[in-house]
């Protein structure tokens, strides 16, 4: 933070952009919130957290995963966080359902739940993986929906940071 004030005193940051999902959540603690304080945009990365938050992601695909892949040696993606990770991601397949839509939307509309975040970058290795989160721009988690992902992260112990974007925040309404 300190070297956000210092370039702030320099000159207006315009925009950051921090890796940010419901499982690397810490960006939602204090960088997204200094940006919605300083108006200062925030494109988050890797929404899905690299595949977990995605409906088809599995442990026996880390398996199946080249050994290059630098997936197999990523904390998130080993036991015991992977296990949590999935419990996390099944958690969310009900809000899926009730919306009409696949847990990666959700994933993406977690993030863009939070005041201060004005766009996320997602990523696809084929055109029907677009298919699976195109909508995650246009969904509209309702306050009941933010409870259950919150209620389901510490449940399923995964990831850090906050977990409820209006909590972070102050209870400041979001703009999604």
């Amino acid at each position: 933070m300190e070297l956000l004030a210092s370039a702030e005193a320099v000159r207006h940051v315009d925009s950051l952009q921090p890796p940010f999902s419901l499982i690397r959540r810490d960006s939602g603690g204090d960088v997204i919130t200094w940006a919605a304080d300083h108006g200062t945009g925030v494109i988050v990365y890797s929404p899905m957290q690299s595949g977990i938050l995605t409906d088809t992601f599995s442990a026996e695909r880390v398996a199946a995963m080249a050994q290059t892949d630098w997936r197999r040696r990523a904390p998130n993606f080993r036991e015991p966080a992977l296990s949590a990770n999935i419990a996390l991601r099944d958690a969310l397949r009900p809000i899926a359902a009730r919306h009409g839509t696949s847990v990666s939307a959700v994933a993406i509309g977690w993030v863009l739940a939070w005041p201060g975040v004005t766009g996320a970058i997602v990523g696809a290795r084929s055109p029907e993986q677009v298919d699976g989160w195109v909508g995650g721009s246009g969904i509209r988690l309702t306050e009941d929906d933010l409870a259950e992902i919150a209620n389901a992260a510490a449940a399923a112990r995964a990831g850090s940071g906050p977990v409820h974007p209006l909590v972070a925040v102050g209870g400041r309404p979001s703009r999604h």
